[in-house]
């Protein structure tokens, strides 16, 4: 049997890093995944109907659940030549891990396996581990997880990084589209069309206006909202569209969803989507696209990923927060958000699990082409994993 160490876990990550896995491609990333828990002892190693990877540590007892919850996927590379060091060579390099997914996430992915693997025969109560799909493009994964009723876990710590922190909550995340509809015709004869982009400034100006009237939290700051993007239809520079479609990128609050979304929207729109006199329509929808698992398993999905935040003042807080401390120094981990959305969005914002994150790496690295991890950074964070975990089913079962 494989011994769960920080320096196995290394070597695991340098696997995974190897290993390209896109939303939806990310078969043979769980294929290792699998292969690695298998290795390590873990029971009810298996994946699900969506491709997320899941194994359990047994503990001695009847108690709180805790998951210990990555994800698999990772954005695009780029471009190659950009990269200091290969995206998928996993080069180890002054002292850090580099590649796609150093960070982001397979690196703390293996050192949640490994760290949960050490505790087997220690551990008072079942530790899950369990590695998602599709959580860059909102979380497909999770929302099967939990919905599904798979695992039941009372408690979630999130390996997205903190720079050894405890995260409690962040903003979610929507995307929402307006759509201008017109006639299309020739450029020639422009009285014969309705061109769609006669609208799009007064879209914009509205877009702007609700903008400037989003909401904030004490905490994590406020809503965002703007337009990122346009797309013109037909796409040909002599032909009067018949189509505009504004997409908005919202960073929202977590009592905010998808209708009081579209409903802000419209009603920053006003008579410019309901009151035309020009045979243009305005709609406003929120974007959504067929995203089908390595499974065969496929969903048409709205863009969204939900909010959330823990009361940094809650038990489970505090002793994630005291168990996980400081590097070098005395006193309780700092607590905060995170600036990005994650998975916890489902397991807290939507079902109400207390979800806290945990792991090493520098949010600012993540999704660049200068990627990496830590190690000394990495090895503090995997040493202090038995004393989250034990700390969390303490409290949860009423024993701290």
């Amino acid at each position: 049997m494989k011994e769960a160490t920080f320096e196995n876990a290394i070597a695991f990550a340098q696997d995974l890093i190897r290993i390209p896995g896109l939303s939806g491609g990310e078969e043979a990333v769980a294929a290792r995944v699998l292969h690695e828990m298998e290795a390590l002892g873990y029971v009810d190693v298996r994946l699900d109907e969506v491709g997320n990877a899941i194994g359990r540590i047994s503990g001695n007892g009847e108690g709180p659940v805790v998951l210990l919850n990555c994800h698999m996927d990772v954005v695009a590379e780029g471009d190659h030549s950009e990269w200091e060091y290969g995206p998928f060579d996993a080069a180890i390099e002054g002292g850090c891990l580099h590649g796609r997914g150093a960070m982001d996430i397979k690196g703390p992915l293996a050192l949640q396996t490994h760290a949960a693997a050490a505790l087997r025969g220690t551990t008072p109560y079942d530790i899950v581990v369990a590695h998602t799909v599709f959580e860059e493009r909102g979380g497909l994964g999770m929302k099967h997880l939990l919905e599904s009723g798979a695992v039941r876990p009372d408690a979630v710590i999130i390996g997205e990084a903190t720079h050894g922190d405890v995260c409690v909550g962040h903003r979610g995340r929507g995307e929402v589209e307006i759509v201008i509809r017109g006639e299309a015709g020739h450029a020639s004869a422009p009285a014969r069309a309705r061109n769609a982009l006669d609208a799009l400034g007064e879209v914009l100006a509205a877009v702007r206006r609700l903008a400037e009237s989003q909401a904030s939290d004490p905490y994590l700051g406020s809503a965002t909202v703007v337009p990122t993007m346009v797309d013109v239809l037909p796409q040909s520079r002599n032909v009067i569209p018949d189509q505009v479609v504004v997409t908005l990128d919202w960073r929202v609050l977590p009592d905010m969803n998808a209708d009081s979304m579209l409903a802000d929207v419209r009603g920053a729109l006003g008579a410019t989507a309901t009151d035309r006199t020009d045979g243009l329509t305005v709609e406003v929808r929120m974007a959504s696209e067929s995203q089908a698992a390595f499974t065969g398993f496929t969903s048409v999905r709205d863009l969204f990923t939900p909010g959330f935040l823990m009361d940094p003042d809650t038990a489970v807080v505090r002793a994630a927060a005291g168990a996980v401390g400081r590097p070098g120094t005395e006193g309780d981990a700092s607590i905060r958000p995170w600036a990005f959305a994650t998975d916890g969005g489902w397991s807290c914002g939507i079902h109400g699990i207390p979800t806290i994150g945990f792991a090493p790496g520098e949010e600012r690295y993540a999704h660049t082409n200068r990627e990496r991890l830590d190690l000394e950074e990495a090895r503090w964070a995997f040493d202090r994993h038995p004393a989250l975990i034990g700390a969390l089913q303490r409290t949860l079962a009423g024993e701290a």
